[in-house]
């Protein structure tokens, strides 16, 4: 399972590359051969033994017994296995660490097995990407600047440790000593990265990256959504972080004792940082490149910028000039899927190659067939440039067929291996009858909207959705929170905009003949963003893998009820009367 096997300290990027070229130009014979290991590992498991493999370990039989599942399938098992059953349920070997989901798509997190494979295909993935990073963009015993949270990990009724699956990666040994490795050791020490407020954390990330701002090399986060947060935060109080820093006394905004003590450590007080950073900025005009000004040996900017990210890069770009964004790679809690291994791409236009090793996987082709019926997964050498496929995964912590929901277009072919471009997730849609608008849509509407407040130099700080079916006819509700008070004319023509904007045959007919009502645009107080994110890590979830709901359903009720109870006035569309 190990692509390379290095000591603590020694890293080789070349070696991964040539590992990784290796692998994809085989990689249907290792496709084959990583489905025979998993099943030779797991074929006794009670779950795979009900489905008559009896033992075969092909890909032909595997596809006949095995049906496809969703995770709510397999709930019931992992219940089990997170009650404490410690029997062979879907991997042979006992499953000690639950992962969770971050729970903004559907309200509440999901449960997903955690192993040390997982583990290891994880290092795999940051070390191939790496290894692709830095041949372009060198880094060299730099520091990184990274704004991760671990939130608490506990206990399980079955004696399991559990916590998000950013947090998992976080606390394992591996973690450390990869990065170590690739020479960008986090700035923060570990008590700002696992302390109990985000806020805190939060603040002690600005200063430790400010107080070593020569040695930063990166700057990064798993989403970029985290990045945007810390520099809006930034903003806010630049002056009390320089303050510290001229002082050598950290700021009474920080109370927890752990923090405090690990802080003191690194603060000394130093006038000369402080008049340096001060005067950086008072020359900034809106913030405009306010990080390689505060970081001046950053290379590039890092962190997963697609799919419900990609609304953030505008005001990314604002904070970073020049600099590159790398978008990281491709994966979810249930487990990895591929690497960017061309970092110089824009974020828009980002790729993954599929590394072959990490798991089996299929590709559902989003056509129906003639009787409506799906049509048949096929396999990762199987896939045809510029199709759309759901992604089917099977891997070594016990998902079997396991549909992710996410829809990918084929980009290209990295030697024998695809580089898929995410698209959309299949569940989030909004729809009402026979429209169908994926997320991508909502983003592209609310952008072409947005651009009728440059004027006013005003900006959606962020936005979510949610059909409204308890009017007749139901109706597309969007929620915007701006920076700033817009005229009612401009909101109304936004709102018209927003409804024109929605291209999808099944919308604009509906709309036409009123099947569908009037799109209706509410602006929330400022703030009311922020109250979401809290409600998040209230329930134990993580900042660093905070998702923005973008379509709020019926299950995320606790959302709709923060977003509907801070309006502060709306707008219905006039576009089509």
């Amino acid at each position: 399972m190990k692509m390379v096997e290095e000591s603590e300290n020694k890293f080789d990027p070349q070696q991964v590359i040539d590992e990784f070229e290796l692998l994809s130009k085989d990689a249907g014979r290792i496709q084959e051969e990583t489905l025979q290991k998993i099943l030779e590992e797991n074929g006794r498991t009670e779950y795979l033994q009900q489905w008559g493999l009896n033992g075969k370990t092909d890909q032909v039989s595997f596809k006949n017994c095995v049906p496809l599942v969703t995770h709510k399938d397999l709930e019931p098992y992992i219940h089990r296995i997170v009650d404490g059953d410690l029997t062979p349920i879907l991997t042979r070997k006992s499953i000690t660490t639950i992962s969770l989901s971050s729970g903004t798509t559907q309200g509440k997190p999901k449960f997903v097995p955690f192993n040390e494979e997982l583990m290891e295909s994880t290092m795999q993935i940051f070390k191939t990407s790496f290894a692709f990073r830095n041949r372009e963009f060198p880094v060299v015993n730099g520091k990184a600047l990274q704004f991760i949270y671990g939130s608490k990990q506990f206990k399980t009724k079955g004696g399991l440790v559990a916590g998000t699956a950013t947090t998992n990666v976080y606390r394992n040994s591996q973690f450390k000593k990869t990065m170590k490795a690739m020479q960008t050791p986090c700035c923060s020490p570990d008590e700002v990265i696992f302390g109990p407020d985000f806020n805190q954390s939060l603040y002690c990330h600005l200063l430790c990256g400010l107080i070593l701002r020569n040695e930063v090399q990166v700057v990064s986060s798993t989403f970029a959504h985290s990045i945007v947060h810390a520099f809006r935060k930034f903003e806010q109080v630049w002056q009390e972080l320089i303050a510290n820093i001229r002082d050598g006394v950290l700021s009474s905004r920080v109370t927890v004792p752990s923090i405090r003590s690990a802080m003191s450590k690194l603060l000394k007080p130093d006038p000369e940082l402080a008049d340096t950073i001060y005067n950086k900025c008072i020359r900034l005009s809106n913030w405009y490149g306010l990080i390689p000004e505060l970081f001046p040996n950053t290379r590039y900017i890092y962190g997963i910028m697609t799919g419900s990210m990609e609304p953030y890069l505008k005001k990314l770009r604002h904070y970073a000039g020049e600099l590159p964004l790398l978008s990281a790679d491709y994966g979810s809690s249930e487990g990895w899927i591929g690497a960017n291994v061309n970092p110089e791409l824009p974020p828009e236009l980002v790729t993954y190659a599929v590394l072959p090793n990490i798991g089996y996987f299929e590709f559902i082709p989003l056509v129906e067939n003639v009787d409506g019926v799906e049509a048949t997964p096929v396999g990762l050498t199987e896939v045809k440039l510029g199709e759309e496929y759901e992604i089917v995964v099977t891997n070594f912590a016990g998902l079997y067929r396991y549909r992710l929901g996410d829809v990918v277009k084929i980009k290209g072919f990295h030697n024998g291996t695809p580089e898929l471009q995410f698209i959309y997730r299949r569940d989030l849609l909004l729809s009402i009858n026979i429209d169908k608008n994926t997320e991508k849509d909502l983003q592209l509407a609310v952008e072409a909207a947005a651009q009728l407040l440059l004027n006013e130099k005003l900006e959606v700080v962020d936005f979510s959705s949610n059909v409204n079916t308890s009017a007749d006819p139901g109706h597309y509700v969007i929620f915007w929170e701006l920076n700033g008070e817009a005229s009612k004319e401009i909101l109304k023509e936004c709102c018209n905009c927003l409804d024109k904007s929605f291209v999808d045959a099944g919308y604009v007919s509906s709309r036409k003949v009123k099947t569908i009502g009037a799109l209706e645009l509410r602006i929330v107080k400022r703030g009311t963003f922020h109250k979401i994110l809290d409600h998040f890590v209230g329930l134990g979830a993580a900042v660093s893998q905070f998702k923005t709901p973008r379509c709020v359903g019926t299950t995320n009720l606790s959302v709709l009820q923060i977003l509907t109870s801070n309006v502060v006035e709306s707008y219905f569309s006039t576009a089509f009367s």
